[in-house]
Order: C-alpha cells, then sequence, then structure tokens
C-alpha cells in the first residue's frame, strides 16, 4: 500500500459555548456559528476521521491503520495500541466559560470505563484581552475541602487563574483541574479519551432551568490536590528549529517557527508525525516525492515509514509537531 502524508476531514463539534473563530480560521466554506471544537485527527468511537486527500480518499482512519499497521503508526505503537489511534487532536473556540473540569488516569479510567485517561496540553492560538486559564491549585486542600468547597459556591477561589494570551502552552496531565475561559481559541493534544468529570458551572442552567451534570464524586479521587510553583509551561522561541513544549509518554509536541526551509529527519522516530497549522501556511515533501501544501487550520498525518520531510514555508508558517516516544 502507498502511503502519504494524509488530511481529514474535520470533525465539526456544535456545543453551546461555541462560537464563529472555527470556520474563518480554518477558510471552510460553511461559516457556520457556534462550533465549539473542530475534531482533527480522532479515532474516537463513531467520530472517526475520513481521509480527505488522495487515493486514499474516503476511508475511515481505524481501516487504513489496519491495512497499514506499523507503518502508518509505528511499530512499537502499533504494538501497544493495535487500530486504536492513541492521540485526539482538535482546535477549540471558547465564546463562554467552560466548565471547571479534571480527567482521570489511566488506571482509574480503565477500571471505571475500560477507557483510557486523558492528559492533553494546550497551545493558545489567540485570545482576547479578558481570556483567562484555570490550571490547577494555588491552596492546598484536602479532599473533603474540596467536597465542602464545592457545595459552598467556593472552590474557583482554591484555582489558579491565568491572563491567557498567545503562545502560551500549558501541559494538563491527568489529575489537574482545569478550565478554559471565554475567549480563548485553543489548538489540544490529548490522549483518545472522552472520559471527563465536570466538576463546577457556575451553576448556570439551561432554558428549562436545570443545571448540567456534575461529577462531583467521580472527580474526587481522580484530583491531584498538589500544589505546585507554575502550570504554565516556559520555553524560548527560536526561529527555524524545533523548539519542544512537551515531552511525556503519550505524546511529544514541538513548536516550528519557520521562514525558511527546514529538513526533518524522523527515519529514527518509529512513529507518525502530525503537523498542525497554527498561522501562514507552507509546502511538505517526503522522502518518497509525496508533495502537499498545508494551511491555516489544516492538520496533516505524516506515515510512520517516512524517513525525513522537507517543509518550505510561504513567508512565514508556525507549526505544531507532535509524535510518540
Amino acid at each position: 500500500m502507498k502511503l502519504y502524508p494524509l488530511k481529514f476531514e474535520p470533525i465539526l463539534k456544535s456545543i453551546i459555548w461555541g462560537g464563529s473563530e472555527i470556520p474563518e480560521f480554518k477558510n471552510l466554506a460553511n461559516k457556520e456559528s457556534g462550533i465549539g471544537e473542530s475534531w482533527e485527527i480522532s479515532a474516537v468511537e463513531n467520530n472517526v476521521s475520513i481521509i480527505a486527500n488522495g487515493s486514499l480518499a474516503g476511508k475511515k482512519l481505524d481501516d487504513l491503520i489496519d491495512e497499514a499497521k506499523g507503518n502508518l503508526l509505528g511499530n512499537k505503537i502499533y504494538d501497544k495500541f493495535g487500530s486504536k489511534f492513541p492521540l485526539l487532536i482538535k482546535f477549540i473556540d471558547a465564546q463562554d466559560d467552560l466548565s471547571i473540569q479534571v480527567h482521570p488516569d489511566d488506571k482509574l479510567a480503565k477500571e471505571r470505563h475500560n477507557s483510557f485517561g486523558k492528559t492533553e496540553m494546550w497551545y493558545v492560538v489567540k485570545a482576547k484581552s479578558d481570556a483567562f486559564i484555570v490550571s490547577g491549585f494555588k491552596d492546598k486542600i484536602t479532599p473533603e475541602q474540596y467536597l465542602e468547597k464545592v457545595n459552598d459556591n467556593t472552590f474557583t477561589d482554591t484555582l489558579q487563574k491565568y491572563k491567557a494570551k498567545e503562545g502560551d502552552v500549558y501541559f494538563l496531565p491527568a489529575g489537574r483541574v482545569h478550565a478554559i475561559g471565554s475567549g480563548c481559541f485553543i489548538a489540544e493534544i490529548q490522549q483518545t479519551s472522552y472520559i471527563t468529570y465536570r466538576i463546577y458551572d457556575y451553576n448556570r442552567k439551561d432554558a428549562q432551568g436545570k443545571g448540567r451534570e456534575l461529577h462531583t464524586e467521580l472527580a474526587k479521587d481522580a484530583i491531584d490536590y498538589n500544589v505546585y510553583d507554575t502550570y504554565k509551561t516556559d520555553y524560548k522561541s527560536t526561529k527555524n528549529k524545533p523548539v519542544e513544549l512537551v515531552s511525556c509518554k503519550y505524546f511529544t509536541t514541538n513548536l516550528l517557527e519557520l521562514d525558511n526551509e527546514i529538513k526533518q529527519d524522523i527515519a529514527n522516530i518509529d512513529s507518525f508525525i502530525i503537523y498542525m497549522c497554527l498561522e501562514g501556511s507552507c509546502h511538505l515533501e517526503d522522502d518518497k516525492g509525496n508533495k502537499i501544501t498545508i494551511n491555516q487550520g489544516e492538520t496533516i498525518l505524516i506515515p510512520a515509514q517516512t524517513k525525513h520531510v522537507t517543509i518550505v514555508p510561504n513567508k512565514n508558517v508556525k507549526l505544531l509537531e507532535t509524535f510518540v516516544k
């Protein structure tokens, strides 16, 4: 089977807190508002990505993995995950404050839901002047105090809140309490999991006067109650070379800010590579001569059998590069 850099049909999610940024950012013909998320690459059940380009167009991602196996994923990844793609890649447009939530780790998610846990990261693509991110605790509390504070509506007082700005990075290991504030447009990389425990929703009510379901008790045992010095990732932006943002057992993500051509030698990674285009555009050519253009808002998957890629920016391009070590 001939493999090549793959694009996918975006899976657009209409969500009550969604805005109008995603269709504009991705230059979609349909300018529908209320789109909260674009699932760029997904293997979540009933939300499996469909290839959009080339001879494999129309094929589902999991079906291609069944056929291509380690040539697509990488041998070590296929041995571990089989046809289940291990990451979920998204753009998120929050036009209202999202609920405060937490995700279980692998052990707890397996016990309760027969699922992977959910460790993730956020890259802030853009943010309005009053946008914020909630990540982690600023004050030490116990599980018992957590329940008390949720019940008396003071839980948010214990959380660390950051003013959001373009280029901010947040690593969110399973167990970290977090929330995206109104006005944030984010690129998200996460484990393939849809397990979320909603802790607090600002006492909001729907048109029928009902609040959304909370998972206060389930979250209690999933939370990391430790207090850390900072919850924001510091990095130094450098032109025309990969800058590591996050490296964990689930994924490694680099930032590429390019105004010159670079060649990425990926022969020894034994992993697929994902490029998310955050700004500008570029041309990419692999070692087999396959060529593809990547524009702002597009995401591509490079098969693991690829030995190197050459990236040529059209003036400037900003990419997130993600793989599994």
